[in-house]
């Protein structure tokens, strides 16, 4: 599966338990994330940048937003188990 159609995919699944405004869920502890929901949670914010146009500003986007989407992470992690 190529990178483009595992973005939109993870940013599908992440659609409903997305974050809806800055404070809308609480800020997760970042110490206790474990490498897979880091990188699912990078992978979704990646998804909802702003301008999908352009990786680069995706890839910003995720380093900068992706501990408000852990929980999404976790959460689909947790429902592949």
């Amino acid at each position: 599966m190529n990178t483009s159609r595992r973005i939109v995919l993870a940013g599908l699944a992440g659609l409903a338990i997305a974050p809806t405004a800055a404070g809308a869920a609480p800020a997760p502890a970042v110490d206790d994330v474990t490498v897979a929901e880091e990188r699912f949670a990078r992978v979704i914010a990646a998804a909802h940048a702003p301008d999908l146009t352009c990786a680069r500003q995706a890839e910003r986007y995720a380093d900068a937003h992706w501990p408000e989407y852990v929980v999404a992470a976790r959460a689909v992690l947790g429902a592949r188990v």
